[in-house]
């Protein structure tokens, strides 16, 4: 069965990594199936119904996303508030209960900033336990997360193309 793979990424037209991931996804259509959620609702205004319907149709889902001050875009903070709904995602109903879910973050800061003692005193790790607490609740199966250190810098370009192939083993081995 596909992934699903929902892509967070205010300008993913600009973004280095985040674009060069999607690309490599993309010629793999009978693998992954991108979901652009930007690109689908650029006014926010989501269709959770379709959105609903989309999610019960996969069993491995991949939330694709810069961190952006330390979390998410705004975008799939409402996502998360508008489609992860009592009596859908909780309550009556765990329509997510046993799919496993994995993160892909990609962040400006290199890897010993996000370290105890490093620049922003928390780790990746620390900084996704909002999101880990969140499929926990909904009964979904965390799996991990994937991050691209370092993304504001000139990546250089063998770097990352050995960090998209190990991105599509993480989301291949989930």
């Amino acid at each position: 069965m596909k992934t699903l793979i929902i892509v967070i990424h205010p300008n993913l037209n600009t973004s280095k990594v985040n674009k060069r991931f999607v690309g490599e996804l993309e010629k793999y259509s009978d693998k992954y199936q991108i979901h652009k959620l930007y690109e689908l609702y650029p006014t926010g205004i989501i269709n959770v119904d379709e959105e609903q319907k989309l999610i019960e149709k996969f069993d491995k889902i991949v939330f694709q996303f810069p961190v952006y001050w330390y979390n998410c875009p705004p975008l799939l903070k409402k996502w998360f508030d508008e489609v992860l709904v009592y009596g859908w995602a909780y309550g009556s109903a765990y329509k997510l209960k046993g799919k496993r879910i994995g993160l892909c973050l990609s962040t400006n800061g290199n890897e010993e900033d996000y370290l105890p003692n490093g620049k922003h005193k928390f780790t990746l790790a620390e900084l996704t336990n909002s999101f880990i607490a969140s499929f926990s609740y909904i009964q979904a199966d965390y799996q991990s997360f994937f991050a691209f250190y370092g993304s504001q810098f000139n990546v250089i370009r063998k770097r990352l193309e050995d960090e998209t192939k190990q991105y599509l083993a993480f989301i291949d081995n989930l």
